[in-house]
């Protein structure tokens, strides 16, 4: 047996909360790691810095991963229109808690609570998937796939037109902002006004080891973001688990055979497309709504392929691999490298200005010059390590970190018994 088999086994005997809490466990260590060893005094209020922003990115993924694995790992519905579903949710939040008499230049909203926006955003987002599936569900994924991209970028577009910018619906001022966005009352916000509210002995008493207020709020706040990720995998949790669930991945393994047996394939799939588009539209107010404004720019295509890659690395068709992948991604491939790249330097040795000029440092054995290059243009080798992690995985580890844990259709186990175990034998 391989150590990686080793190391896997060890991994399948742990149970999916141990598992997830251990890994982000792991990640925060490596931040606490970076900031004693690049902080100085003030390595307190670096580490409180990187482990919220860390925690916020994981928790943002997470939820986003969980919503494209209920739709592609758990369905094979092939949805690359993640941004613009985000884009949906964030801007009816936007719209409907912006305030009534905002300052100069902001655009007006309907003054509702956050609660109530958040709601409208999630149902926004689930309708507009569902209209969005209603003829594109019968198309083959491939063509499924182009209608929605093809709707997101529409979607970001619209947002994007100065023609929507402020208008009057039924006599009230309201608008998207155009290209300048929109600026509401965030999640976040409400965070904070209740750390240094009710919790001010905490904020004090973090002051007091160095942590300053706004990164202690934000650590609140990405603690609070996986508090709804745990919330969103028990839910989906339930609904996998469930007839509806065992339904759902009937139809990933064969859906002619589903509909044999009497099933309305296509409602199963609207169904479940609009339940994955809330969560995306969740994520886009409580992830790139979190600053408490939001703009065209924040909802480009790649943040599709950042949930794809999140989800191929920690395996489709598993909800447990789904947050393990968005934290390999968030972690450790994105952010982390680009802290190391602004904390680590080399005593003031000037990085070569090309690639090849770097390499050349090689014929004389100088790894300096290679060196000071890749930690100078870390934050866009990263996504060159990104593609190198990717090619990895699909080649060695096709069902990705823990993609081998899905579940099958079937209620019960249908493996043949082994020879010798009690049962029949093959012969």
């Amino acid at each position: 047996m391989s150590t990686v088999d080793t190391i896997r086994d060890r991994l399948d005997a742990l149970p999916d909360v141990g598992l997830v809490v251990g890994f982000i466990g792991a990640i925060w260590a490596v931040m606490l790691v970076l900031a004693i060893a690049v902080g100085g005094a003030n390595w307190a209020n670096l580490a409180a810095g990187f482990v919220g922003s860390v925690t916020v990115l994981i928790g943002g993924y997470a939820i986003l991963a969980l919503a494209l694995n209920l739709q592609w790992g758990y369905t094979g519905l092939f949805n690359i229109g993640i941004a613009g579903f985000m884009a949906v949710g964030a801007y009816t939040t936007a719209i409907l808690t912006a305030p009534t008499d905002p300052a100069a230049g902001a655009v007006p909203g309907l003054g509702l609570p956050l609660w109530v926006g958040l709601i409208g955003g999630m149902a926004m987002a689930a309708i507009i998937g569902g209209l969005a599936a209603l003829p594109a569900l019968r198309l083959k994924a491939d063509y499924l796939a182009i209608v929605t991209v093809a709707f997101s970028e529409i979607i970001r577009l619209v947002v994007n037109w100065n023609g929507l910018a402020e208008v009057s619906l039924f006599g009230v001022p309201v608008g998207t902002g155009g290209a300048t966005g929109i600026s509401f009352k965030s999640a976040n916000e409400v965070a904070s006004t209740l750390i240094n509210g009710v919790g001010q002995p905490l904020v004090t008493a973090a002051e007091g080891v160095g942590v300053s207020g706004p990164n202690l709020a934000n650590l609140t706040y990405g603690i609070l973001l996986l508090l709804v990720v745990a919330a969103s995998y028990w839910v989906l949790a339930r609904i996998t688990n469930s007839p509806f669930g065992r339904v759902l991945k009937a139809i990933r393994e064969d859906e002619t055979v589903t509909q044999s047996l009497g099933k309305d394939t296509r409602r199963f799939k609207i169904k479940t497309f609009m339940i994955g588009c809330a969560l995306m539209g969740m994520a886009g107010v409580l992830f790139r709504g979190q600053a408490g404004y939001v703009s065209p720019q924040q909802f480009r295509p790649t943040i599709t392929f950042y949930v794809f890659a999140a989800l191929i690395i920690g395996g489709s068709g598993s909800n447990t691999g789904s947050i393990i992948g968005a934290a390999t991604f968030s972690g450790l491939l994105f952010y982390l490298p680009a802290r190391l790249g602004e904390n680590i330097s080399l005593g003031g040795t000037r990085a070569p200005g090309n690639i090849v000029d770097a390499v050349a440092g090689f014929a004389s054995l100088d790894p300096v010059p290679l060196l000071a290059y890749t930690i100078s243009n870390v934050s866009t080798l990263r996504f060159v390590l990104i593609g190198v992690v990717l090619i990895y995985i699909i080649q060695n580890q096709p069902d990705g970190l823990l993609g081998h844990r899905n579940e099958p259709a079937t209620s019960v186990s249908l493996d043949r018994p082994q020879s010798g175990s009690g049962g029949e034998s093959d012969e």
